[in-house]
């Protein structure tokens, strides 16, 4: 990252790789360290960038259907000329079929779907100015949500349930304005979508699109109070010669508005502020991080209010006090194990996180997890990916006596494994597997299968 800024300030023109802010998902995010929010998102697809003497014929429809890198090609070209103009596209389908095989609170399979449009916009290309940048995310659910049948208070598969867990709606979630400063500095600002280049190494991404579903492994549920989603927000981030972020620091409007513009609630229940540090590190000459975020918010909240990352229960009403401020303090990890001689991208490793939360407002005092994960190990599968995970939270003392006659809550844990079948470079399917014991005592143990097929477009 930081070398595409150094870029920017050597010539007049910025290159075409250095777009800071390129909205992705999936193994791209792996340049990413653990719990970043927002502020630094991976590099583009140059295949679709790159200017050629003659096209590309893998980005058009006319060449063979399995070998093309998005479902529908260069677009006759439109694609590419768009890019020399600096704007591009990231566009994709995600469905799941989902099923709580035995325990929870139902038995039953569910599907649920999401499309996914993410445009970011050099501003140099596009006739604005030296180091700025345009990031916009819209996205839409449709469906039956599976995590209403689970009985867990986390979100078993988390992007069926961002931007809304019921229902179907269609909404921009991000609406991001970056300047690079210098060769090391960028400060943004806007509508932000936090987990837009929010991934840790070897989980797959953020949102569960391509790697791990079930939110506990994707980031620590201790963020769940101060940490809001899709909400307004301001930050800087500090990167160094090698593309990782240093340090970050974001200040966030409390309100959580997906669906809405925001500007009637603008930061009229405080603000949360969230820094981060992160340290890289070449233990057994391999890659790894380690991080150490911290987030307070002055906002007051009721013990049962929900987030999108916490679901105490549709339409359950308990008398509760509001209670102002909440912190919380998460430490985070991985450590590449193997990486390809030949590819230095595809690599698989460790991965883990430990968070601790005050116990009122937030409904978690702390939650750990621990995994493995990254480029498939099967002979000739070079582009499939795998990970096996196991976590547990610790409910809040607080949220467990608050009505334990009616509400009967316990901690949660769980294993998670999944496959995720390159079938061509457009389309992946993933096969996933999850034990759970839930957090709601009235649920039992559950066994969670799920499909999901991606398709990029």
């Amino acid at each position: 990252m930081s070398m595409q800024i150094k870029n920017a300030f050597r010539g007049v023109r910025f290159p075409e790789a250095t777009l800071i802010a390129v909205l992705v998902f999936g193994q791209g995010s792996t340049v990413v360290p653990s719990l970043v929010a927002s502020e630094v998102q991976s590099e583009p697809d140059t295949s679709l960038m790159e200017v050629q003497s003659e096209p590309d014929r893998s980005l058009t429809l006319g060449w063979p259907l399995l070998e093309r890198p998005k479902l529908t090609g260069d677009w006759f070209g439109t694609r590419s000329l768009m890019s020399d103009s600096g704007f591009n596209w990231d566009i994709h389908n995600t469905n799941f079929y989902s099923g709580v095989a035995a325990g929870g609170l139902e038995q039953t399979f569910q599907y649920r779907g999401r499309n996914d449009i993410l445009l970011n916009i050099n501003g140099e290309k596009a006739g604005l100015w030296q180091g700025s940048f345009i990031d916009l995310h819209a996205e839409s659910v449709f469906g039956t949500n599976i995590n209403q049948s689970a009985g867990t208070l986390v979100p078993i598969i988390l992007a069926e349930s961002v931007p809304i867990a019921d229902g179907s709606v269609t909404a921009l979630t991000g609406v991001k304005f970056t300047q690079a400063l210098s060769e090391t500095v960028m400060v943004y600002a806007g509508k932000l979508n936090t987990l837009d280049g929010f991934g840790q190494p070897f989980t797959g991404g953020a949102v569960g699109q391509d790697g791990f579903m079930n939110t506990h492994l994707l980031f620590s549920p201790v963020l769940a109070r101060t940490f809001p989603y899709s909400t307004f927000g301001a930050g800087f981030v500090v990167v160094n010669s090698d593309q990782d972020w240093l340090f970050n620091f974001n200040a966030y409007d409390t309100n959580d508005t997906p669906t809405v513009s925001g500007f009637e609630t603008f930061f009229d229940n405080g603000v949360s502020l969230v820094a981060g540090a992160n340290l890289p590190t070449s233990f057994f000459d391999r890659l790894g991080h380690q991080t150490l975020f911290v987030t307070y918010s002055t906002g007051s909240y009721l013990d049962l209010e929900a987030s999108a990352y916490y679901d105490p229960g549709v339409g359950l009403i308990l008398p509760s006090s509001r209670t102002r401020g909440s912190q919380s303090i998460v430490y985070g990890f991985d450590q590449a194990i193997f990486v390809a001689e030949d590819d230095s991208t595809r690599s698989w490793g460790l991965f883990g996180n430990l968070g601790l939360a005050d116990t009122n407002p937030s409904p978690f005092h702390w939650s750990a997890n621990i995994g493995v994960g990254g480029a498939s190990l099967v002979p000739r599968r070079e582009r499939d990916t795998f990970g096996i995970g196991y976590f547990y939270l610790g409910v809040s003392d607080s949220l467990k006596q608050l009505a334990p006659q009616v509400l009967p809550i316990q901690d949660e844990s769980g294993l998670e494994g999944f496959y995720n079948i390159a079938a061509t470079p457009w389309c992946h399917i993933t096969a996933d597997l999850q034990a759970v014991t839930p957090s709601r005592q009235r649920a039992d143990d559950l066994l969670l299968f799920s499909l999901r097929a991606k398709f990029d477009f």
